[in-house]
């Protein structure tokens, strides 16, 4: 799956990207309820589960840290 943001790009993962995926793979009958679909993203893949239409689509997978950031206190303040 790949993933690209207007204003940033080519991303590495969107985890609401593959989730969107995976509800019409499983809406379109490519996939079945409640048996993981695994989404290859750049960034590693993503195991996304689609239950009952009720139910909350379930993602599992791997978390790095890939960034170190501050912010000025004046970007509360705006």
């Amino acid at each position: 799956l790949d993933v690209f943001e207007r204003g940033s790009g080519w991303t590495r993962a969107c985890g609401t990207g593959a989730c969107a995926a995976g509800v019409a793979a499983v809406v379109t009958g490519r996939a079945r309820r409640h048996e993981p679909i695994v989404m290859r993203l750049p960034g590693g893949a993503l195991e996304i589960t689609v239950g009952e239409p009720h139910e909350p689509v379930r993602m599992r997978g791997p978390a790095r840290h890939v960034y170190d950031g501050t912010l000025d206190a004046a970007f509360f303040t705006r």
